[in-house]
């Protein structure tokens, strides 16, 4: 059933991205801006400057208590004995076959004190999944869902942290995967992440729902620019980075996508622990690439990619790179598959060649 306008949710800045002429467009049952202007612009802005995206549409909860963290570090892929309070985390859920359920980050802000955050089409089950772990949890927990109470806005970008630094020095000093309070441009209190998808550096402010508007204003009054999620996309797919229903869903694990470095192996129990081992033992069969195209020619998912001639998988993401102006896409193909392979793509009837490679498609400074 399709969504209708009555049916989406809508962030705290939906009157901003108005006002600034932004493309709303139905997005994981929310109405979020694609784009303002430029897809272009605003991606390479974001590569050589400072933008702000607002990632509302994400879910939030809080999980709180004496048995906070061993909830979740019974149910997530990722060992939080790496980190500690003061420390963000990415990790997965999996189902029992080790299928990504999701992806997402957890903000370990105090010792009983953690923020989940999921992809917004997973925030249902995910936060099923985080209530039951957390019923169970020694000590207990409490699961308190908050995203119609906040938003969140992704400040990303070279430039970032030295332009925040001058509205809000706490939130910019966070390191690179920290978590704290934070005191928000403007003057209001709220959370930062020192996270991002884009591959640049910069932080996510959990900013009240009340604050949101002031706070962008701020932010853009500073010169960041205004960003959707297009060039959202074309960055995290110039990282490599997978999104959720094209490099991670269903029949999907971690190994596939390349991402055994989010499982904690020596944990005693995690979702889909022990279909994962088993995988693990026997070894994965299709591994996720990269593909970097001799030309301008734009991959789209489920293209097929030829090796040798032969069918040797299809395309899960693609599209032109803004900053090498080339073809790039990510794709399952079988394990053995190297750097440097000769490819075809076969793009609505017509190969473009193109060549394996290991992402990121492009180096940056973060």
């Amino acid at each position: 059933m399709s969504e209708t306008p009555a049916d989406l949710r809508h962030s705290p800045l939906d009157a901003e991205h108005r006002a600034l002429g932004g493309r709303l467009v139905p997005f994981a049952g929310w109405d979020m801006p694609l784009r303002y202007g430029s897809v272009l612009d605003e991606h390479r802005a974001c590569r050589t400057g400072a933008v702000v995206f607002d990632v509302s549409h994400m879910g939030s909860a809080w999980v709180r208590g004496p048995g906070a963290v061993a909830a979740l570090q019974g149910l997530f892929t990722n060992d939080l004995g790496r980190i500690g309070p003061g420390r963000a985390q990415y990790t997965h859920l999996l189902d029992d076959a080790a299928s990504v359920v999701d992806d997402l980050i957890v903000w370990w802000v105090t010792p009983e004190e953690i923020l989940v955050i999921p992809n917004a089409a997973n925030t249902a089950p995910a936060l099923a999944a985080v209530r039951a772990a957390a019923a169970d949890a020694p000590g207990g927990a409490d699961v308190e869902e908050v995203t119609g109470q906040r938003a969140l806005l992704a400040v990303q970008g070279p430039e970032a942290r030295r332009r925040l630094a001058d509205l809000a020095p706490e939130a910019a000093a966070v390191g690179h995967f920290g978590a704290a309070p934070t005191s928000l441009p403007g003057g209001a209190s709220g959370f930062v992440g020192g996270t991002g998808y884009t591959g640049e550096d910069g932080v996510e402010l959990f900013v009240p729902a009340e604050a949101a508007s002031a706070v962008w204003a701020t932010l853009v009054a500073s010169g960041v620019t205004p960003a959707g999620l297009g060039a959202r996309d074309t960055l995290r797919l110039e990282m490599g980075y997978p999104l959720h229903g094209h490099e991670l869903g269903p029949g999907i694990t971690p190994l596939q996508a390349g991402l055994g470095w989010v499982v904690g192996w020596d944990k005693p129990a995690f979702s889909g622990r022990e279909a994962l081992l088993a995988e693990k033992e026997r070894g994965p069969a299709r591994r996720l690439a990269g593909i970097l195209l001799a030309d301008r020619q734009v991959p789209r998912a489920q293209c097929p990619v030829l090796v040798d001639g032969s069918a040797a998988g299809e395309v899960t993401s693609g599209n032109v790179s803004p900053m090498l102006e080339r073809g790039i896409a990510l794709a399952f193909l079988p394990p053995g598959t190297k750097p440097g392979t000769a490819v075809e793509v076969d793009i609505r009837g017509r190969t473009a060649p193109g060549e394996v490679v290991k992402p990121p498609f492009v180096k940056t400074g973060s």
